[in-house]
């Protein structure tokens, strides 16, 4: 459905040739290609002005990506959050955890399993054991 309405709208946007060569390369977008880009925003949200570009181009239409971008839809709403602030709102769920082996003085092998919580950078648990477990883990 959305690709037989881009079709349509690509139909009507159809370039054509003016008399002036200046009024061609001064003039807007033809309504039906202004049309088919805010048609494009719409169906394409996470598309910005060089994908909608880029897209146009592959269907033949010559428009610059800075006149793609005045006539693509407004979004409204707030943008969404980066990692700075989802780790400012999250810290307190968030738990790092380690598993690691520590080769000691005497030539052996010691298996150690750290959590700590993040917003306060405290141990929750340490565990340190000789033994790997590996002879009671079930091979895949």
């Amino acid at each position: 459905m959305i690709a037989l309405l881009w079709l349509l709208l690509a139909i009507l946007a159809l370039p054509f040739k003016s008399k002036c060569r200046l009024e061609a390369e001064n003039a807007a977008l033809r309504p039906g290609l202004r049309a088919l880009v805010q048609q494009m925003s719409i169906d394409n949200p996470l598309w910005g002005a060089p994908r909608i570009h880029g897209e146009l181009l592959k269907l033949g239409f010559e428009a610059a990506q800075s006149t793609v971008a005045k006539y693509m839809v407004k979004r409204w709403g707030p943008p969404s959050q980066g990692w700075r602030s989802f780790l400012r709102n999250h810290a307190l769920d968030i738990a790092a955890m380690d598993l690691f082996v520590v080769p000691t003085i005497g030539f052996s092998l010691l298996y150690a399993f750290v959590i700590v919580r993040l917003d306060r950078r405290e141990l929750v648990w340490i565990n340190v054991t000789p033994d790997s477990g590996m002879d009671r883990t079930p091979a895949h």
